[in-house]
């Protein structure tokens, strides 16, 4: 697949999980990533499992160059600036006023480099009260009323994947790209600021619209009640997720693959506003139903009768789906140190052709020599 962004290069001063991911979309996307690591032990994220090579790293690192440098060392100070000089984008995620003391503050590399796109994101922004509050996943969703919509009411504790970090790092990555779209036609940089609670905010625009619009603070069950969202275990232990929508045929194509016509006319789901008011009702009446048999049976006949629905997967099994092997979902690639790596590539398709390539996650200064010798082939050149 084309590289669409291989003209560009991103220098990558992050840790964690919202820098890294930020730059990761874009090396995926083409761009040549320069991760600037501290020497010795790298990104924190490195050793969550021990050693420099954890799999919290690998999953925002893949498709990128790593050097490590010591910005509070003249020399190392210096080839920094130098990377700046010739590049396009430079992402950092540090706490407001840190990247000043490692002579990454945007003022610095903008007399560097005027041209240069600077994305610094925060947890709660540049200014405010807040500013200089620690901030973590758990942190932003809170904040940001989006984990009260995922917590179980009756049992409250933290559940799900690192959603805000991830969030941050796609819009951050989106306006990246809008700022270089810009500078083709006025050559000029930009500074984009960009915190973890005003992602989540927006992410969570729906919960908020319904409170502005209506005056309704949404709940975990809201969204489900609603779409008439279904997850039911089957026989075999294995779950089964259905979303019935709106639309009658799909509540009548599941009435038939479960065979209770009597749902029709019950007074409780005949309509679909009275199967949102009753949808406790029934899931106590359809539980029982899908127990008696194996998920794949229960996806034969759902498919069967066009009522949407998938196998509630867990990460060893979504991949060996038919449709995701048909798609080439996940890539495979060989470390030259570590070894196998194996990653989900990007979902983009430009002219039909997916982009079945990825470089694996580098080791900690793995590209340092290199770096360095293309940028002194650019001063003698």
């Amino acid at each position: 697949m084309t590289k669409i962004l291989k003209d560009f290069r991103v220098i990558e001063m992050g840790t964690y999980i919202t820098g890294p991911a930020a730059g990761m979309h874009l090396a995926d996307l083409g761009a040549d990533v320069i991760k600037v690591e501290r020497p010795e032990t790298g990104d924190p994220f490195r050793t969550f499992k021990g050693g420099l090579y954890s799999p919290h790293f690998q999953t925002y690192n893949r498709n990128k160059r790593s050097i490590a440098l010591d910005t509070a060392k003249p020399g190392d100070r210096a080839v920094f600036h130098d990377l700046i000089r010739g590049a396009d984008v430079f992402i950092q995620n540090f706490r407001p006023g840190v990247a000043e003391k490692l002579g990454a503050g945007a003022d610095e590399l903008g007399r560097i480099n005027g041209g240069l796109v600077y994305c610094a994101i925060s947890g709660f922004g540049q200014t405010g009260p807040s500013r200089d509050r620690p901030a973590y996943d758990t942190v932003a969703q809170a904040a940001s009323a989006y984990l009260r919509l995922l917590t179980p009411p009756a049992n409250p504790r933290v559940i799900g994947p690192a959603i805000a970090d991830a969030v941050t790092g796609h819009y951050a990555a989106l306006g990246i790209v809008a700022a270089l779209l810009e500078r083709t036609k006025t050559g000029r940089g930009r500074r984009l600021d960009i915190s973890m609670l005003e992602a989540m905010c927006h992410f969570n625009l729906d919960s908020f619209t319904h409170y502005f619009s209506v005056g309704e603070v949404m709940g975990p069950l809201s969204r489900p009640m609603v779409s008439q969202s279904y997850t039911f275990a089957c026989s075999d232990g294995k779950w089964i997720a259905i979303h019935l929508s709106s639309p009658p045929k799909f509540w009548e194509g599941l009435v038939t693959a479960v065979g209770m016509p009597g749902l029709l006319s019950d007074p409780r789901f005949a309509e679909r506003s009275a199967r949102i008011q009753n949808q406790q009702a029934l899931i106590d009446v359809l539980t029982p139903v899908f127990a008696t048999k194996s998920r794949q049976a229960w996806c034969d006949a759902l498919l069967a009768n066009e009522v949407p629905h998938s196998p509630a997967y867990d990460s060893d099994e979504a991949l060996e789906d038919p449709q995701a092997r048909h798609l080439h979902i996940a890539v495979e690639a060989e470390h030259p140190q570590m070894g196998p790596f194996k990653t989900v590539r990007p979902p983009y398709s430009f002219d039909g052709e997916p982009d079945l390539s990825v470089l694996p996650p580098p080791t900690l200064d793995e590209h340092g020599a290199e770096i360095r010798e293309e940028l002194k082939r650019r001063k003698t050149g």
